[in-house]
């Protein structure tokens, strides 16, 4: 692979990770007053599927999307004002951490609802077959979607009309407070899009170049008209299911063991591709420091912008709900 290409996921991985832990201060001193689902440790399957499309593929997100959203280009300054819900954020702060878009990026948007983008992912790769447009959908949702029936009715319309669809599963292993274990037989969730005839492949989504190699293979699928595909990513996320620290066992509500934490954090995406970029002599030490500085300077340029914006008025409260 180049250099410039290395160089930037790279640098898109530490700009999500600079950007959701900006927000831990703000969420416990409770200037952030909307639920945040940070998605600290997630970032080599946003940046890896999310390098492998264009600009004008459809990438639909959920209610943990702040890396999907800037793996695809969006502003920060823009996601930050979203979070503060103010008026220049990416929805007209009106919908905060879990309601974003970046449409002219690709990244139609995300909503809470556990597997509720699914469908609406199908829609737009039925519109692209349609239309004949070499385009690709993009579903993420996380392991807890799994067990909503319009995962099972999507992944069937999609192998019937051969849609140029990608699936991607984050599997962090909790669905918000319950362990995957839990609630699956001991089946691999990549393996559930088999019956439907669908090509399926499970990746460790904490190496970004294994997932970016996987997207890659997908997206040239669908682009052939050979979709759709269905890729589970293996990762972890490091903060709590909503804020920063609710689920560390003995703390507050959970039961993510701290032993557990530890040795997902020897997994850290970021540190690991650090490591190869040094080892391999792609990027000396300090052009990675220039570029989290870098990085760290436009964070907080984007939370001062942030903090002198205005909320929308409440008598505007109806804008912008229809177009």
């Amino acid at each position: 692979m180049e250099k410039a290409l290395l160089k930037n996921l790279y640098y898109r991985m530490v700009k999500i990770r600079a950007c959701e832990e900006s927000f831990v201060e703000p969420i416990l001193n409770g200037e952030i007053k909307c639920p945040v689902h940070l998605c600290t440790g997630q970032e080599a399957t946003a940046v890896g599927i999310c390098s492998a499309l264009r600009k004008d593929d459809y990438v639909f997100g959920n209610h943990r999307s702040h890396g999907h959203y800037l793996a695809m280009g969006g502003e920060v300054k823009s996601l930050v004002a979203e979070i503060y819900t103010k008026k220049s954020g990416c929805s007209k702060g009106r919908g905060g951490s879990m309601h974003i878009t970046a449409k002219e990026q690709g990244f139609v948007g995300s909503v809470p609802i556990v597997a509720g983008t699914i469908s609406l992912a199908l829609g737009a790769a039925l519109a692209a077959n349609v239309r004949k447009e070499p385009k690709v959908a993009v579903s993420f949702f996380g392991d807890g979607a799994t067990g909503e029936g319009t995962l099972y009715e999507s992944l069937n319309f999609a192998a019937l009309k051969k849609l140029p669809i990608i699936f991607v599963c984050e599997n962090n292993l909790y669905s918000t407070h319950l362990p995957v274990k839990e609630i699956r037989p001991e089946r691999p969730i990549f393996e559930i899009a088999r019956p439907f005839g669908i090509a399926t492949s499970q990746v460790d989504g904490n190496d970004v170049l294994a997932v970016f190699q996987e997207a890659n293979k997908a997206v040239e699928l669908c682009r052939q008209g050979k979709g759709p595909f269905f890729i589970e990513c293996l990762t972890y996320r490091m903060r709590g299911h909503v804020g920063p620290n609710d689920n560390i066992q003995g703390d507050q509500t959970d039961i993510r063991p701290q032993s557990e934490i530890e040795e997902w954090k020897k997994k850290d995406p970021i540190k690991r591709f650090e490591k190869m970029l040094l080892e391999e002599k792609i990027l000396e030490e300090k052009e990675l420091e220039e570029i989290k500085q870098g990085i760290k300077k436009e964070v907080a340029d984007a939370h001062k912008l942030a903090n002198e914006d205005i909320r929308p008025r409440s008598e505007t409260l109806n804008k912008y709900v229809f177009k």
